[in-house]
């Protein structure tokens, strides 16, 4: 990570329009401050004269030291598995209440970047996967995920049956309505509402979560970041496997999905006193008296 920051990049949430004048009114307060700015190309089709470079999130990933998303989760996932491979920290401005990645606001963002850019944040560093489908031993598809990757059927289709392995020790064959491997930052999306635990973002490891197991004895399991997870699927019907609700490919009688820990880390920056356990109170209303 570059610090003290020049180049910065704004990127707003897609097909959002009301983003427009809080991004604006964010781009001239940093360039007032001697700052670089430039404007995410789909991001700036909603701005209207817009007096700032574009750019493509590919070039983007190459020209600056820090990237500042406003949208929500959804969006700091999305923009995460690209940038996270330029190794460029993100901020994140949420539109609404409170994001688990997102921890600014409209109101606050101005003074809380102001601090940041003086060297007031903390940075914190959280796991991607990495997943490769694997037909007749040839890879035919690929991709990364920041909350998880997700084996599933169909709503119409009927349960399906899968084998998984641990660093190539077998650990169960199941039926069920899918399987999700998860990293700590998803383990308060999909996997938490099948059942799986709330793991702290800095833990390296993986969660493996089944969907609507058959079995009652089918329970989540969290093992080391650094072991390999193969998914066999003995047993389909209409089925996908899906990366963060992102992309997805549909899978064949016997394919293999190979799921690991990605060498790229996502980098956030927070505001000094950013607390996940706040976050927590706030984002599951633990914080409501009974």
């Amino acid at each position: 990570m570059k610090f003290p920051f020049q180049n910065v990049a704004l990127i707003g949430k897609y097909n959002a329009p009301e983003i427009a004048r809080p991004l604006l009114q964010l781009a001239g307060f940093l360039t007032g401050r001697g700052l670089t700015v430039v404007v995410d190309s789909i991001t700036a089709e909603h701005l209207q004269g817009n007096p700032y470079t574009k750019m493509s999130l590919a070039e983007i990933g190459n020209a600056v030291d820090l990237a500042i998303v406003i949208g929500g989760d959804g969006t700091m996932l999305n923009i995460a598995r690209t940038l996270s491979l330029c190794d460029v920290p993100m901020i994140g401005v949420n539109q609404g209440r409170l994001g688990f990645l997102t921890d600014l606001t409209l109101d606050n963002m101005q003074d809380s970047i102001a601090a940041m850019l003086e060297g007031k944040f903390v940075i914190e560093q959280r796991l991607l996967l990495a997943a490769r489908v694997l037909r007749n031993d040839s890879e035919v598809y690929s991709g990364r995920a920041f909350n998880e990757v997700v084996v599933h059927r169909n709503s119409i289709s009927s349960m399906i049956e899968f084998e998984v392995r641990i660093d190539g020790e077998y650990l169960y064959n199941q039926r069920a309505d899918g399987l999700i491997v998860a990293t700590p930052t998803g383990s308060t999306a999909y996997a938490m509402s099948a059942g799986g635990p709330i793991l702290h973002p800095s833990l390296e490891v993986l969660e493996l979560a089944p969907i609507c197991p058959h079995s009652l004895s089918n329970r989540p399991i969290v093992v080391k970041s650094s072991s390999e997870l193969e998914i066999l699927v003995h047993r389909t019907g209409d089925i996908h496997v899906r990366f963060d609700s992102h992309t997805s490919y549909d899978l064949q009688l016997h394919d293999k999905i190979i799921v690991t820990r990605h060498p790229a880390l996502v980098s956030l920056l927070h505001p000094v006193g950013h607390s996940y356990y706040h976050t927590l109170r706030e984002k599951l209303l633990w914080n409501q008296t009974l």
